[in-house]
């Protein structure tokens, strides 16, 4: 069992904390069973350096490889579009996870409500916050952390990783084997 602690000090989770993610095909996995996964993007995607490339170009293959509809919060839009992917819905991060803990939500194309969040390039605090949130008051949201830092409230999340190890696992999500 791997014991991590929030990056944030000071931060008490409670009693109930996230599965950290031992290996990346978990998170493949859960993507793959999931009938309707969305990809929550924070500004800091687009100024994030993994290995030789950014964040944000990671979080483009993810949704493009699965599917996977995308929320773009504060002016992610605009780093998203400048790589070509103008595909992405515009939510404030607040307002995205105010409207997952509604299980009556069609989600953003209206076909229905997301069981699956996926998370990247949020500001540390304000993804606590909007994972604590959806942890009390969206039981059905499963919500997973694609950042480096671990995230306790989210239901599955990596522990605090070096960018090298991190930048494998995203690759392995993604679909890439190669390292």
């Amino acid at each position: 069992m791997v014991i991590v602690e929030p990056w944030q000090t000071a931060e008490v989770p409670g009693p109930k904390k996230a599965m950290v993610i031992a290996k990346p095909e978990i998170v493949d996995a859960m993507i793959k069973r999931s009938k309707r996964p969305v990809l929550i993007l924070g500004h800091l995607s687009a100024e994030i350096k993994v290995g030789d490339r950014m964040l944000i170009d990671y979080m483009i293959d993810l949704a493009r490889a699965r599917g996977i509809p995308v929320i773009a919060t504060g002016h992610t839009n605009f780093a998203l579009m400048k790589k070509g992917y103008a595909e992405a819905s515009i939510l404030t991060a607040v307002d995205a996870g105010k409207r997952l803990t509604d299980p009556g939500w069609k989600g953003m194309d209206g076909k229905g409500p997301h069981d699956l969040a996926l998370f990247a390039g949020l500001p540390y605090y304000m993804e606590w916050t909007i994972l604590s949130g959806l942890k009390h008051f969206a039981p059905q949201v499963r919500t997973v952390s694609l950042d480096n830092t671990y995230q306790p409230h989210a239901s599955f999340s990596f522990a605090n990783v070096a960018e090298e190890e991190w930048r494998k696992d995203l690759e392995t999500i993604i679909g890439r084997k190669e390292g």
